[in-house]
């Protein structure tokens, strides 16, 4: 017998729906035509036993007992999903093949790897079993799935990254929120001080970047603006380009500071003669944008809708899942395998039918094109999130579902519009030694961006016009304007801000060879975790909203405060996620990533010893933190992230 074991019952039932009929439904199983066996988990059936598991006296947090490192790991029920566990022992006993259709990513190849170990394979077993990876839900698209399996032990290093990752945070955060959560307490604070690889940088971007907004002092600066004619009085506006010489006047980013300087320069330039010494014509384009990751996705959902990240990726859940509009959504990758090409003609007209996408639109897109999107070397275990094949009978999608809908179906067809190409005309014009430019843009193909609206539009798409100019050509400058500005603060971070922050790392490190690691990573978390990193951070108080904006409440400033800033930076869990995709790819070792681990955790628990810190002092405690507080078990200390 053929068992195929998916990570959720919608997966089993659209694997079953591919395979032989007649099925027979039964309790936690589908029998197929073919003698084959679907069945299911229900995400994780398993989950890491707590430190009371090991021993009793774990129960009582002290920092005697720290760090608690298990012997032996171990795996439990979870309680409510012990029936499904109970199902699947039964069958994978008796099953002579076993096909591993476990979600696309880390996290799904350990989810079903897990209960495979627990439950024990036969040596045969382990060397027959079978990976099938399915990103889209549709019956033809799972066939081609099954056509294309491959052996499960090609996806062990996969399966040991993620074990990796779920140990390493075990252990931090169990540990560390026990250490710091004590040292809490010895200055009166009563909740539960939660501390994890990817939700305290998190909170450490946040803190900082409210910090930088209190602290911001605003300072004036200035520029000039010449006003030109040429000898037919056509008019063009200049601006003054300093020179190395008014460097001391200047900040870091070549402004001028010192208004005096500026009043000069207008006052010479103004009724003098001015000359164009140089011309620069410059054909320029922009690609078009690569379909959408979960990330990318949630960021413009943010923008446009405003969006929170859990919104997005649970509206994407319903619409692979319940509808099988969009193939899988907790995507990291932007590329799509050249094989889905054959396919544009079916998903084009399925977004037709569904209404993802005007009519113009859809009949300005020329199917004969090819972006670079379409790239087997850069797609891994998942490609793109993009619509798939079905088409809706009826309108069945709610408001914020059609939106969705659009936006992945807007990316997707904008792979088949040309880029956006325009001319940059830049002049140089000398007035009394002086250097100023003016630019001018002349739009020649709109391309893609001609599927986004008027309202979200770049500006930049506009033409913009430099009367005939020459070099050598003489223009009189009637007058200068200084015109004064003001340095602006950082703004507060949003839902698409905070997650492009998360997704682009590198550029809160300082550490020049660390920044060139992080470049090459996916960043801080996963793109299945971060919505609920964000989340979470919520839900114990750590953040709070005002309006759009994201800012750390007390208690999360207090704890950045605390904690000794290696532990708030994004360096070390970025790196984590480094070293796992090495493991993945079998470049590094499984102990070459824990042995170093186990050392910082050490040194983190002996400086949470002896902080002595008074912020917590007086401090409310938020209902949540209350809560877990109280109940000092599994929701206490199940920190993972």
């Amino acid at each position: 017998m053929k068992l195929y074991i998916a990570e959720k019952p919608s997966l089993g039932r659209a694997i079953a729906d591919a395979l032989p009929k007649p099925h027979k439904k039964q309790d936690g199983f589908i029998e197929t035509g073919d003698g084959s066996v679907v069945s299911w988990c229900i995400g994780h059936l398993l989950e890491q036993a707590e430190p009371e598991d090991y021993d009793p006296k774990f129960k009582k947090w002290q920092y005697q007992h720290l760090p608690i490192v298990p012997p032996q790991w171990q795996f439990k029920a979870k309680p409510k999903t012990k029936k499904q566990l109970s199902v699947l022992k039964k069958l994978i006993k008796s099953a002579d093949v076993i096909v591993h259709a476990g979600d696309p990513d880390r996290e799904g190849q350990l989810l079903v790897d897990e209960v495979l170990q627990f439950v024990g394979l036969t040596m045969q077993q382990k060397q027959q079993a079978q990976r099938l990876l399915v990103s889209d839900l549709n019956t033809q698209a799972v066939k081609r799935a099954l056509a294309a399996m491959q052996p499960n032990k090609a996806f062990v290093p996969l399966s040991i990254s993620a074990l990796a990752r779920a140990r390493a945070d075990w252990l931090y955060g169990m540990n560390l929120t026990r250490a710091f959560t004590l040292t809490g307490q010895k200055a009166g604070y009563r909740g539960v001080l939660s501390v994890g690889r990817v939700q305290t940088p998190v909170l450490g971007l946040v803190v900082r970047r409210d910090k930088e907004i209190s602290e911001f002092v605003s300072k004036p600066f200035y520029e000039v603006f010449a006003h030109l004619a040429t000898d037919s009085n056509e008019k063009l506006i200049a601006k003054w380009q300093p020179s190395e010489s008014c460097e001391p006047y200047m900040d870091d980013e070549k402004r001028v500071l010192l208004k005096a300087l500026a009043e000069n320069v207008a006052s010479r330039v103004t009724g003098q003669q001015g000359e164009v010494s140089k011309l620069e014509q410059k054909p320029k384009k922009q690609n078009v944008p690569l379909p959408y990751n979960l990330s990318a996705l949630q960021i413009d959902a943010n923008k446009l809708y405003g969006m929170s990240a859990k919104q997005v990726l649970d509206i994407c859940q319903s619409l692979y899942e319940k509808h099988k509009l969009i193939t899988y959504p907790r995507s990291d990758n932007r590329y799509l395998p050249s094989e889905h090409y054959q396919q544009r003609n079916k998903v084009v007209a399925a977004i037709a039918t569904n209404k993802g996408c005007e009519k113009d639109k859809l009949d300005g897109a020329d199917l004969s094109l090819r972006s670079m999107c379409w790239n087997d070397k850069k797609v891994g275990a998942h490609h793109a999130i993009i619509p798939t094949e079905k088409q809706l009978k009826a309108a069945q999608l709610g408001y914020q579902e059609l939106q969705i809908y659009s936006l992945v179906s807007r990316q997707y067809i904008a792979q088949f519009y040309p880029p956006y190409s325009y001319l940059e005309t830049t002049a140089h014009i000398i007035i009394a030694g002086g250097l100023f430019t003016a630019k001018a843009k002349q739009v020649n193909v709109m391309g893609f961006k001609e599927l986004f609206t008027k309202q979200d539009q770049a500006k930049d798409t506009q033409s913009s016009f430099l009367p005939p100019l020459v070099e050598g050509q003489k223009l009189e400058c009637n007058e200068a304007q200084v015109q004064e500005k003001h340095t602006q603060p950082p703004l507060h971070y949003t839902d698409a801000t905070l997650l492009s922050a998360m997704t682009g790392i590198s550029r809160y490190v300082q550490d020049k060879e660390i920044k060139k690691i992080l470049k090459e990573t996916d960043g801080l978390g996963t793109e299945a975790t971060r919505a609920g990193i964000i989340e979470l951070l919520f839900k114990r108080g750590f953040l709070q909203r005002s309006g759009k904006q994201i800012k750390a409440s007390e208690v999360g400033h207090s704890m950045v405060n605390m904690l000794p800033e290696s532990l708030t930076l994004p360096d070390r869990t970025a790196l984590w996620e480094s070293y796992l995709a090495k493991i993945a790819d079998k470049e590094c070792t499984y102990q070459a990533f824990m042995d170093p681990l186990m050392i910082q955790l050490n040194e983190f628990i002996e400086a949470a010893k002896v902080i002595q810190n008074v912020n917590f002092k007086g401090l409310a405690t938020p209902p949540t933190a209350k809560r877990r507080f109280k109940k000092r078990g599994k929701k206490a200390t199940n920190t993972v992230n």
